[in-house]
């Protein structure tokens, strides 16, 4: 089994949430459903770093301030391999900008800003779908750039 520990952004504005795509490259969870920016802690990278970065590469977007708000343990079994991911959540102030994914050869395939309004649980990862609880469990305040 393969541990990891990684750091998500938690980013609404305008009743939308920001979510990334899974490719067929995504190591844990299953391609095609979108997922909270963020991903994997490097070795000697601090939480908030890893999150600066993924969010740089899976939305183009700057990372201005982040605020640790719960951690989930999740298992799962993608291509052979058995995993335990412990999932660091943050909610986001983003610097406003244009959206794009520059790491267009990794995991993720797509960003965008999704209505909370419309969001289908059965196309949503595991992490996206407790951080929904979490916008609700706080009182709906989360920020974040649009």
């Amino acid at each position: 089994m393969r541990s990891r520990v990684s750091a998500y952004a938690v980013a609404v504005a305008q009743g939308q949430l920001l979510l990334t795509q899974l490719s067929d490259a995504s190591p844990v969870f299953e391609p095609g459903l979108w997922h909270l920016p963020g991903g994997g802690i490097d070795p000697g990278e601090q939480p908030r770093e890893t999150l600066a970065r993924e969010l740089y590469e899976e939305t183009g977007l700057e990372l201005l301030d982040a605020r640790l708000v719960d951690a989930r343990a999740y298992t799962a079994h993608r291509l052979g391999i058995s995993w335990n991911l412990v999932g660091l959540f943050y909610v986001v102030d983003l610097k406003p900008g244009p959206l794009a994914v520059t790491e267009p050869d990794d995991s993720t395939s797509a960003v965008d800003w999704l209505p909370l309004s419309g969001l289908e649980v059965s196309a949503l990862s595991p992490a996206a779908i407790d951080a929904l609880g979490m916008i609700g469990a706080h009182g709906g305040r989360t920020a974040g750039a649009r």
